[in-house]
C-alpha cells in the first residue's frame, strides 16, 4: 500500500469525504437562527397562529415547520393519515382527546389515523413546536367529516402569497422546497 494511502485511523476521521456528491442530489438546507426574529418569515395561518417553513418536500409529500401560537385557545381539530413528529421548543399544548400535555422539550409521535384537537392553555403566551407532517392534514368536525385539508402544496402556496405580500417576493419560498 502506498504511503499516501496509509492514514492513521485517528487522523482519517478528520479527513473530509473525498468524492463528488451525486450529481442529482438535492441541495441541503441550513437555516441559522431558525426561530426567525424577522416577522416577515412567519406565514400567518390564522389569528395569532403562524408557521415558519423549514423544508417543504414536494417530491415526497411532507413538510417541516415551526408552528407558533401567541394566544391560548383551540387551534384546530384534524386527522393524520400518515405519521407526524413534533418537538416542543417553547410553551406547551395538549389534545382534548388525550390526558397528556406536550411541554417544553417534549417529543410527540402521532401515529397514522390519529385525530385530535390542539389546545394552547390560558397561561401560555407563546408556543413554538417543530413539526414534521407527512402527507395530508385533514380538518374535521367532531364526527370526522372532512372540512378542509393542508398538504405540502397548499403550504407552498400560502408561503408564496405571504412572501409576495410582505415584499420578500413569491420566490423566497423556493429555498425551502425540495
Amino acid at each position: 500500500m502506498p504511503v499516501e494511502d496509509k492514514v492513521e485511523t485517528r487522523d482519517a476521521a478528520l479527513v473530509p469525504y473525498q468524492l463528488p456528491f451525486p450529481a442529482d442530489a438535492a441541495k441541503e438546507i441550513v437555516i441559522p437562527g431558525a426561530i426567525a426574529e424577522d416577522e416577515r418569515i412567519w406565514v400567518p395561518q390564522a389569528e395569532n397562529v403562524a408557521f415558519r417553513p423549514l423544508c417543504l418536500n414536494a417530491s415526497q409529500g411532507y413538510w417541516m415547520n415551526l408552528l407558533r401560537v401567541r394566544k391560548s385557545g383551540v387551534l384546530s381539530r384534524h386527522r393524520h393519515p400518515a405519521p407526524v413528529h413534533g418537538w416542543v421548543l417553547k410553551g406547551r399544548w395538549y389534545y382534548l382527546e388525550h390526558d397528556w400535555q406536550a411541554t417544553e422539550g417534549s417529543y410527540v409521535y402521532e401515529p397514522p389515523g390519529e385525530t385530535h384537537t390542539l389546545v394552547v392553555p390560558e397561561d401560555v403566551t407563546e408556543m413554538i413546536t417543530y413539526f414534521q407532517v407527512n402527507g395530508v392534514m385533514l380538518y374535521v368536525d367532531p364526527w370526522g367529516k372532512t372540512m378542509g385539508y393542508e398538504d405540502v402544496f397548499t403550504k407552498i402556496d400560502m408561503c408564496r402569497a405571504h412572501y409576495e405580500k410582505v415584499g420578500l417576493g413569491a420566490d423566497f419560498v423556493s429555498q425551502f422546497i425540495r
